[in-house]
């Protein structure tokens, strides 16, 4: 069967580049070295499937240009396709850093769309954050851009406080300033804690209790967000979701990582007893969330995207040795050291967005599926040399501590960054910007992911 024969099994809809076939039969390509081999790493996005979710509403008189933070990332990029494809009427722009985990091969396929454009800029300066904003003349936003990735918070939070936490406060000053119509701010489903397996799914109301530096920058960013919609009446949505997972997810997360390495032939390491437990939602299915939020959420409100498949991590294994024709016995699992505090389970209830009418369409045995193909055609190459990524604990240099006058002097430059954009975006400040209709500025490819 074909990636996209697999693919065309799930509910979300798949467009083929109008220029080569992405029919690829896997079992036909052999070995991933020899799929690798025939393919241009300049040019890999052609032979992917085009993934995108499956709703479709009226679209919204108010609503002219969105803005996406975050959008060469893996799910915004997702939202990015959807929205481009699917509403000719809205012109999306994709704003994005490019840190280490996104890729303009995200959203490569687009750049002949009229409706679509991409600015390469930080959400932490001001003065990117208002050249796009101005340029596009902006109306509604969708905030992704974050640091996610727990493991790494452990070693080094001050970065996740930097982006999650300042980040967001530019975002949503410059929203302000530029009365933005609508501002959607995705948060996680992790900013509540650890949930007990005998306890009930969370509410929206229920109280925030974050554990690990990641989920509390997390939190920190929401009490901005309705600070903004109580004190300036900024019109805020907030979204907090399961665990996403699918095709274009950068492998320092569990599934993408474990399929690379049982690419590779290696084996998978767990954290600990591997008893964890999270809640997995396809990714066509939350662009699918958040498509319907856009169109039918309210201002001022919070949505959890609950998913109903509920997997252990050593469940999780059992499938990916399933998909990979392995047995258990053949000692493919081993244990390491659990992380200095992890979460045994999170578990939201998401009955207030099935009440707007979106329901999880994908099951996981599908998901997963079209999930471990895609990555063994794709994932070696996809985002350039992904060795570093697979080790079991990400390798940090500790932060040096920062002299107070040093310290002093970062204040002062982001005072002036914030003074600059006050009086306007300054011409150097967009260092990218690719729009399909004008040949004379392209973006360079780089490494990363705001």
């Amino acid at each position: 069967m074909t990636l996209n024969e697999t693919a065309g099994e799930l509910p979300c809809r798949i467009f083929n580049s109008a220029t080569v076939n992405c029919a690829k039969d896997l079992a036909s390509t052999g070995t991933q070295q020899n799929v690798t081999k025939s393919l241009d790493p300049s040019d890999i996005w052609k032979d992917s499937p085009i993934f995108k979710g499956t709703t479709k509403f009226d679209p919204l008189a108010d609503v002219g240009t969105i803005m996406l933070t975050g959008g060469a990332g893996f799910i915004a990029s997702w939202l990015v396709r959807h929205l481009v494809l699917t509403y000719p009427e809205y012109h999306i722009v994709c704003f994005d850093k490019l840190d280490y985990c996104a890729t303009l091969n995200n959203h490569h396929i687009l750049n002949s769309h009229p409706n679509f454009s991409f600015f390469q800029g930080d959400i932490a300066s001001p003065a990117d954050v208002t050249a796009c904003i101005e340029r596009y003349k902006v109306d509604t936003i969708f905030h992704f851009a974050a640091q996610s990735h727990v493991d790494l918070s452990f070693g080094n939070s001050y970065s996740f406080t930097a982006t999650n936490v300042y980040g967001t406060h530019v975002m949503l000053e410059c929203a302000k300033a530029a009365q933005i119509r609508r501002f959607i701010h995705i948060s996680t489903d992790e900013v509540y804690g650890e949930v007990d397996e005998d306890s009930e799914d969370l509410m929206e109301t229920s109280i925030l209790a974050p554990t690990n530096p990641y989920a509390a920058s997390k939190a920190a960013a929401e009490m901005l967000v309705n600070a903004y919609w109580k004190s300036f009446k900024l019109p805020v949505m907030i979204v907090r979701s399961n665990n996403v997972y699918g095709p274009h997810q950068y492998p320092e997360k569990v599934i993408p990582k474990f399929i690379c390495l049982l690419e590779r032939g290696q084996k998978v390491v767990l954290h600990g007893d591997g008893k964890h437990t999270r809640r997995y939602l396809f990714a066509g299915d939350a662009s699918d969330a958040f498509d319907t939020i856009l169109h039918k959420g309210l201002i001022g409100q919070i949505y959890n995207v609950g998913s109903a498949d509920e997997i252990s991590n050593l469940t999780l294994c059992s499938k990916l040795l399933k998909e990979f024709g392995l047995s258990e016995s053949d000692d493919w699992i081993s244990h390491s050291q659990d992380r200095p505090f992890n979460d045994r389970r999170y578990a939201v209830n998401g009955q207030k967005l099935r009440d707007l009418g979106w329901q999880q369409n994908t099951s996981f045995e599908k998901g997963l599926k079209v999930t471990v193909e895609w990555y063994r055609q794709f994932g070696e190459r996809w985002w350039g040399n992904i060795d570093n990524t697979l080790g079991t604990f990400p390798v940090i240099k500790s932060p040096p501590l920062v002299p107070e006058h040093k310290l002093r002097g970062n204040v002062d430059s982001i005072l002036g960054e914030e003074r600059k954009a006050m009086r306007g975006p300054h011409p150097t400040s967009v260092y990218g910007v690719h729009k399909a209709t004008d040949d004379s500025t392209t973006a360079p490819q780089v490494n990363g992911h705001a």
